[in-house]
């Protein structure tokens, strides 16, 4: 394994070049498990890497392949249940037996993490100076109070944060998700770090914010020199920022390269699985996406042979057998892979089509019946709501009010998505809400399936609607009660519609056909399913009562590239089988553009830009929709970088690169 390491950095052809100098961070043979009921379950098994000062290497795989393990055992923050061995050297000294409290002195001041969750890793009662502040002081107890205050004005400034000044006596609460995000980063360098890793740090963000995040982590990196290990699911996300990228699977490493190499040319079915099942946002969709089938392995009992072997569609008799070692693929860039069929796939020049099933063509939706010929579902017209601004103070009087929502029109026809698309505050989810109540807008009008909501008189008539129209939210597992049996989840809505127990029975039934599931499982609880099984349900449940429309906020945004892949055409092969409607709310770009048939564009309450999808993705005429557009991460390397983003600032639209200068 040494030697093959030392091969891969020097000819390794990543937009940096190769690696120069010692590595600021070596890994060798980790292996990190833990004891649980369930068994013992090996989390990390015998990864080893390099990173250097001044670029980024990315981890990416699937939920549970290891990937943040691997970066909380280079922090030293893994529990005390788990057991490690192997290597892990900060500029040669050993860290793995170093005691908790000799890594509380290398923690934030040579090396730090930012988490996917601001507000969890900000303290919500010390102010935002106080906390940069700390990350100081705990380094330099003897740092002057002025140079204190000085280093964390001059931090937020580096972040991009307004006003830097009087932004420090801000609590956390008082920051939007991203502002906070920029904060945490500002913490992180605040002692200059050799080490900096990002666990999912934009996961949560829409993709404006998301691009403004990983912007300031670049400006970090270029402040402090810092080598960056980036852990995400998002390949676009690594095709903008990773110059290296191990990909891994059930806890171990299975392929390893250039960031060019390995989006050009993968040689692990796994890889490749994981970048087909990604929709391409700067291409019309023709076929539809293809997710890698079936589930990762449990940890606590992975299979003999090969973990991806069951879900392989090269795997053959040794596969399930023996596990394939790390071993070049192509000498003069430096590649590996793990695959037994490795020496097949280079020879014969197999690629994603060669490997997975035949690319089909997304299904007919309507196609014999135009869109003005079909009857209109869902009608918005005008809709307005605002909501009330009081002051602080024991007698909170009202100061003024808020529009959230700004007369706001659309209309969906039956069997067609409408995609509502924006940033956090633009008025999406708020629009969402209003058609839910079922009840007289505060201005406007809402029709469903033509009858006006605020001419519905009482709770029988309003149940009579609301079977016609159902929800389907972001997290499956909060809308799933985990005390009950999936049975029981799926009884629920028929219940409440007055159905007959032999006609719950034959409909559940049918629900689990419908979505994919075996119907055997019924009597199994919501924690005993995967993440994508879980939102499967949730979407048999939405369907119960056989509605013509179907409310989606965020319905992918929590789940792998590969199990989004799957609920796409599920959901997409649900809309020609039951000519459903959509209304799709959503900050994936990349999805909508795939999913949708028409996109309304939402700014601070009001719609900028509304159209069919194509017009709108190829053809934008709004400088924000524009800007939009620019902020979505593509998954290709070269394009990434030949690509200029914009940003909409006081109105006008201004080049990215000119802000960050």
């Amino acid at each position: 394994m040494k030697d093959i390491l030392e091969y891969e950095l020097k000819c390794c052809n990543g937009p940096k070049g190769a690696p120069k100098g010692d590595p600021v961070l070596s890994v060798r043979d980790l292996n990190v498990s833990f004891a649980t009921e369930a068994g013992r379950v090996d989390a990390v098994r015998g990864v080893s890497f390099d990173i250097w000062s001044g670029r980024t290497f990315a981890i990416v795989g699937e939920s549970g392949s290891g990937k943040s393990i691997t970066a909380l055992s280079v922090i030293g923050l893994l529990d005390d249940n788990a057991s490690v061995s192997g290597s892990i050297k900060l500029q040669g000294e050993e860290l793995l037996t170093k005691s908790d409290e000799e890594m509380s002195s290398i923690r934030g001041a040579r090396i730090s993490m930012v988490f996917q969750d601001p507000l969890s890793a900000l303290t919500p009662v010390f102010t935002i100076g106080e906390q940069i502040a700390e990350a100081l002081l705990i380094h330099n107890p003897d740092m002057p109070k002025d140079k204190v205050r000085e280093r964390c004005i001059e931090l937020l400034e580096i972040v991009g944060i307004t006003d830097p000044e009087s932004r420090l006596d801000s609590y956390p609460h008082e920051f939007s998700g991203g502002m906070r995000q920029r904060v945490v980063i500002a913490i992180a360098i605040a002692n200059n770090p050799d080490v900096i890793i990002a666990d999912e740090p934009t996961t949560a963000l829409d993709v404006t914010i998301q691009a403004q995040i990983l912007d300031v982590l670049a400006v970090a990196q270029r402040e402090t020199g810092a080598a960056v290990i980036l852990i995400t699911h998002d390949l676009g996300v690594v095709a903008g920022m990773a110059d290296d990228v191990m990909v891994m699977y059930a806890g171990k490493a299975i392929e390893r390269g250039s960031i060019d190499t390995l989006f050009a040319d993968p040689a692990q079915p796994y890889t490749m699985g994981l970048l087909g099942a990604v929709p391409k946002p700067h291409k019309p969709a023709d076929t539809r996406l293809v997710p890698i089938k079936g589930n990762p392995p449990s940890l606590a009992a992975l299979p003999s042979g090969c973990p991806f072997s069951p879900r392989c569609p090269l795997a053959t008799d040794v596969c399930f057998e023996t596990e394939a070692e790390l071993s070049v693929v192509d000498e003069s860039v430096g590649h590996l892979a793990a695959c037994h069929r490795l020496k097949e796939i280079v020879d014969k020049g197999l690629t994603y089509e060669d490997v997975f099933p035949e690319l089909d063509p997304l299904p007919a939706k309507w196609a014999d019946v135009p869109r003005e010929a079909r009857p209109v579902v869902l009608e918005v017209k005008d809709l307005v709501k605002t909501f009330p601004v009081q002051g602080k103070g024991f007698i909170r009087r009202q100061k003024g009010v808020v529009t959230a929502v700004d007369h706001v029109s659309f209309k969906i026809h039956q069997g067609e998505t409408l995609a509502l698309v924006g940033e956090s505050g633009s008025g999406k989810s708020t629009t969402l809400m209003q058609i839910m109540e079922l009840a007289k807008p505060e201005s406007g009008q809402i029709s469903v399936l033509g009858r006006d909501v605020s001419t519905l008189k009482n709770r029988r008539e309003r149940n009579e609607v609301r079977r016609d129209l159902q929800v389907i939210f972001q997290d499956p597992m909060s809308s799933l009660d985990p005390r009950m049996p999936i049975y029981d989840v799926l009884a629920e809505p028929l219940e409440a519609q007055k159905w007959t127990k032999a006609q719950i029975n034959d409909r559940i039934g049918d629900l689990m056909h419908l979505v994919g599931i075996n119907p055997d499982y019924v009597d199994r609880f919501p924690t005993q399913f995967s993440g994508g099984q879980r939102q499967r349900i949730a979407i048999a449940r939405a369907l119960a009562t056989d509605p013509k429309i179907l409310l989606l906020d965020e319905p992918i945004a929590s789940l792998d590239v590969s199990i989004q892949a799957g609920i796409v055409n599920l959901l997409e092969d649900l809309q020609a089988q039951l000519k459903l409607s959509y209304l799709f709310v959503a900050h994936d770009l990349a999805v909508i553009r795939h999913i949708s048939d028409s996109v309304a564009v939402m700014h601070l309450g009001k719609i900028v830009e509304y159209g069919e999808t194509e017009d709108v993705f190829t053809n934008p005429q709004d400088p924000y929709t524009k800007a939009l557009l620019s902020a979505i991460p593509i998954p290709d390397p070269v394009v990434e970088r030949t690509r200029e983003r914009l940003i909409y600032k006081d109105g006008e639209l201004v080049k990215a690169s000119s802000l960050m200068k």
